[in-house]
């Protein structure tokens, strides 16, 4: 009976050992690293989705010298090194004539870029045509932008009605260059330049011989811009500007304009101080590189082609003044445009806010002469060294506390035309400062019918 008993226990026990051992078999081969056992299935693990970029176009014009080009080119590479999830597309698109009607061709055929430098000046146009976004929204959800640190005068010019539709980049005022060399050799001291219009014209009449003019004012593309910065230079009240707030209305034929157009005039053909005619816009910075002319009026967007390429010791200053200093403000907004996507529009505004970050503002202006545009561009170790080594280049942000809203209006093309053709009429000869802005004044005034009723 002992016996039976022992030998039932031993063939139990040996069952329980054969059991024991065919789960650990299964464990085993379930999950080998001894964990819990893994559900077996002969269907692979779907591989993830593989997302591509939004792709954005960005159009930018160049209006001055220099290579300017490669270096927005690189910025919008920059860009995309930060940003894997956003391509740029930047379309280099010519001047900012060519720009603006590549832009309006794009948003007729419902093709428009996806975010664009445009003058700041198409911004009543843009509107009309109804081809942008307002930023508010964006600009409140996004700490990031600061819009204070933006500068007050470049802010003119991106709002209407109390909404944002643009953002400051390529941003300019109008200086005076001279040539400290041709300063000593006409006996003036280099380091002091005419503050006054009469200062001007006592300098440039100096300065005007030898072969080479004492001052140059360009009056082809852009002369309604140097008109408006004698008008406001003429003006008794320090605010006044040559059109209203909400771009309806122009003040053309006002005296003091009269007397700013005819001080032009007088510049070359009373006092024989600059070369008569309408003179070229482009060919102005080639004369002054060139040593052909001793002073010259331009866009502080051209200072680097100077500092690059001029041969002698130059200096910059304001524009001399007659009631007060003034220059208006130039050169281009950041636009993002309505007929595009969502993701584009998100995508172009992480972009808009690269291109205008304290950094790249310091960058694009120690690289062109514009403007930085936000005021801690100036705080940025790059932009300390780059303005110590060249003070020069502080001018243009210097006379920001002097500067205003450049020609800005609704049927814009037909309105700043208008007044450009009068001026380049006044220039040649063929009528007086009057005669050609009541001209102007009527021709706006028509233009500017339909947003008056």
């Amino acid at each position: 009976m002992i016996k039976r008993s022992k030998s039932l226990l031993l063939l139990l026990a040996a069952c329980f050992l054969a059991i024991a051992g065919c789960g650990q078999s299964n464990n085993q081969t379930a999950g080998t690293d001894g964990g819990a056992a893994k559900p077996q299935t002969n269907a692979s693990a779907p591989e993830p989705k593989e997302t591509k970029p939004v792709e954005i176009t960005f159009y930018y014009p160049v209006n001055v010298g220099g290579p300017l080009t490669k270096v927005i080119d690189n910025m919008a590479g920059t860009f995309m090194e930060k940003h894997p999830d956003i391509k740029v597309n930047p379309v280099y698109t010519g001047n900012y004539g060519d720009n603006t009607v590549k832009i309006q061709a794009g948003i007729q055929a419902k093709q428009p870029p996806d975010v664009a430098v445009m003058m700041s000046t198409e911004l009543y146009g843009m509107l009309d045509m109804n081809a942008i976004i307002p930023l508010d929204d964006l600009i409140a959800k996004d700490a990031d932008i600061q819009m204070a640190d933006f500068y007050p005068a470049f802010m003119e010019d991106t709002q209407s009605e109390g909404k944002t539709y643009s953002i400051p980049f390529q941003r300019s005022t109008i200086v005076m260059y001279y040539n400290k060399e041709m300063f000593k050799a006409a006996g003036l001291d280099p380091e002091k330049p005419p503050a006054t219009w009469d200062e001007l014209v006592s300098y440039a009449q100096k300065l005007n011989k030898d072969g080479h003019a004492g001052l140059e004012i360009p009056g082809n593309d852009d002369s309604y811009w140097m008109f408006q910065m004698l008008a406001r230079q003429n003006a008794s009240d320090p605010k006044q500007n040559i059109m209203s707030s909400d771009g309806k209305k122009v003040m053309f034929d006002t005296p003091e304009n009269v007397q700013a157009l005819q001080f032009w005039l007088d510049l070359s053909h009373k006092h024989k101080a600059m070369p008569e005619g309408v003179i070229d816009w482009a060919a102005v910075p080639t004369d002054f590189i060139e040593g052909k002319t001793a002073m010259m009026m331009h866009t502080s967007g051209n200072l680097t082609n100077v500092k690059n390429n001029a041969k002698f010791d130059f200096g910059v200053a304001f524009p001399p003044a007659q009631k007060q200093f003034g220059s208006p403000t130039g050169g281009g907004n950041l636009y993002i445009f309505k007929d595009t996507t969502p993701e584009k529009q998100a995508a172009a505004w992480e972009f808009v806010k690269y291109m205008t970050s304290p950094e790249q503002a310091a960058l694009f202006s120690s690289s062109s002469g514009y403007v930085g545009v936000r005021k801690s561009a100036y705080d940025t170790e790059a932009m300390k060294k780059y303005t110590a080594d060249f003070p020069q280049a502080l001018v243009a942000r210097d006379q920001l506390q002097y500067a205003f809203r450049e020609l800005s209006t609704h049927n814009h093309g037909k309105v700043s035309t208008a007044i450009t053709n009068q001026i380049q009429a006044a220039l040649a000869g063929k009528t007086d400062a009057a005669g050609a802005l009541k001209k102007a004044q009527e021709e706006a005034d028509q233009a500017l019918a339909p947003f008056n009723k």
